[in-house]
């Protein structure tokens, strides 16, 4: 993957288009959504750590997966295949297939193990440019901010190539924050801005496009940047574990329960 500085990129985007935003030391990257719709996986380190950067643009779910198991450095792949309508992933070293969205090994030598989730927010490039302003953003290797090749996908009535079954009183394709076993729509985030429940503070604020409306995606409809946190004494810190931004049939995949 090729970097370059946040001066150099400003032009290309309008400031409320998605990125994954990943900060490991103080060192801070973005990968825009434009860019990850096509390749779905970025392999890279940041602040010395190995990390694969993972998107499924048919579950809208992005996720980063530290990618050294047991001091071994593993390097993934598209597979080109769908389980549950989501990104399976492969490893070259052991040729293994991985689920993206539970970031486990289900077929191969690595069947059962799990990769170690990192704190990620997926925000506006406006807002990953005032938290990290030295921070680096990825480079499409076609040039400009790319785009989305699922226009409209977000209002379709049902997922691509899924079977399963679907929440009620809410559509498959809604968005929804999903944090382990439970999920909160975007309707309830926008109506309430912040949700507490025990250590876990949930916050909304408009001001980014969502990635699978519209082709140019600067013009999707607003969702709003969703900060998911935990109370450790009187800090807030990024939750870590089992956090997901995706469509609520993924969320209701994964069970529990999705608060509308």
């Amino acid at each position: 993957p090729r970097f370059a500085s946040i001066a150099d990129v400003s032009r290309l985007y309008k400031g409320t288009e998605p990125v994954i935003t990943v900060n490991v030391t103080g060192d801070a990257k973005a990968y825009p959504l434009g860019i990850l719709m096509t390749h779905e996986i970025v392999n890279d380190e940041l602040g010395g750590k190995p990390i694969t950067v993972t998107y499924c643009p048919l579950c809208n779910s992005a996720i980063v997966f530290d990618r050294n198991i047991d001091g071994k450095i593993y390097d993934f792949g598209v597979s080109g295949k769908l389980r549950n309508s989501d990104l399976v992933m492969w490893d070259r070293q052991t040729q293994s297939w991985w689920q993206q969205f539970i970031g486990e090994g289900i077929v191969g030598e690595m069947t059962g193990t799990k990769l170690t989730m990192l704190p990620v927010r997926v925000e506006s490039f406006d807002k990953f440019k005032g938290r990290f302003p030295d921070g680096q953003v990825l480079v499409s290797p076609r040039g400009g901010p790319g785009f989305n090749p699922y226009a409209g996908y977000d209002s379709s009535p049902q997922p691509f190539l899924y079977r399963g079954s679907f929440p009620e009183g809410i559509r498959p394709l809604d968005y929804v924050l999903a944090v382990g076993g439970e999920a909160w729509s975007i309707d309830l985030l926008r109506r309430e801005k912040r949700v507490e429940k025990g250590d876990l503070v949930i916050t909304w604020e408009p001001g980014q496009n969502a990635a699978m409306d519209e082709r140019n995606i600067s013009d999707g409809q607003d969702i709003g940047n969703i900060v998911v946190q935990r109370k450790e004494g009187s800090k807030l810190v990024d939750a870590v574990h089992d956090v997901t931004f995706a469509f609520s049939f993924h969320a209701f995949n994964k069970g529990g329960t999705i608060n509308k």
